[in-house]
């Protein structure tokens, strides 16, 4: 199945995600906390995820009985993982994931296609680009399971996902105690939070639902 693209602040190619790095890089935070030791690393890869009840899809046949004996096609989503390439302007994203679905009528060979969206999400809640793509499934006469191996990608620009440099001097300032602000926390304060969070993006993949799919995978 071709894919629908809406071209939006971000360039959306197709698919998800990203993981903490294991050491700082240019755009990223590295704070080290008091004699502890302690660093954080945040990094501009957006991090990948499913949406809660976006995991999985059931399909019925006939379509308006959601009774247990008219169960078609069931399908999950799982092993969601990503590689992040943020060396350039552009972070590209490349995540895959698996599909394993399971049919009732194993009679003769079939052939189905689900639909799954890829979306890049802003600062928690804001969704800035969607895409649609097909996951193609195949079942050999007599077989009931099948699987499949999706793979796409993302492009965010780095100026977008990085955090402003006063915000950084801001988290990173060496703090001893008996300073005034030694004990507070940076993120408690309402402008490092919203910029912190306005750097943050997330690529998250799911079953493109019908709101009766939907509904039932809430009830269920």
């Amino acid at each position: 199945m071709p894919l629908r693209s809406n071209r939006l602040p971000l360039t959306l190619l197709l698919a998800a995600s990203g993981a903490l790095a294991g050491c700082a890089k240019s755009g990223e935070i590295d704070v080290t906390g008091g004699a502890a030791g302690i660093t954080s690393v945040r990094s501009a890869c957006p991090v990948v995820g499913v949406p809660a009840g976006t995991g999985d899809v059931t399909v019925f046949n006939p379509a308006n009985s959601t009774d247990a004996s008219a169960i078609d096609v069931t399908a999950a989503i799982s092993n969601v993982r990503s590689t992040c390439n943020d060396a350039s302007d552009d972070i590209q994203t490349t995540v895959t994931f698996d599909v394993r679905a399971r049919r009732t009528q194993t009679a003769g060979a079939r052939d189905v296609t689900l639909p799954y969206f890829i979306a890049i999400t802003r600062g928690g809640n804001s969704v800035v680009s969607k895409r649609i793509g097909g996951v193609a499934l195949h079942w050999d006469a007599g077989q009931a399971v099948a699987t499949a191996n999706p793979q796409a990608t993302t492009i965010v620009s780095r100026a977008l996902a990085t955090v402003p440099q006063e915000i950084r001097d801001k988290l990173t300032r060496k703090r001893k105690a008996g300073d005034e602000d030694a004990a507070v926390d940076p993120l408690s304060q309402p402008e490092v939070r919203q910029a912190v969070l306005s750097a943050t993006f997330e690529a998250l993949v799911g079953f493109q639902l019908t709101q009766d799919q939907l509904r039932y995978n809430a009830t269920r």
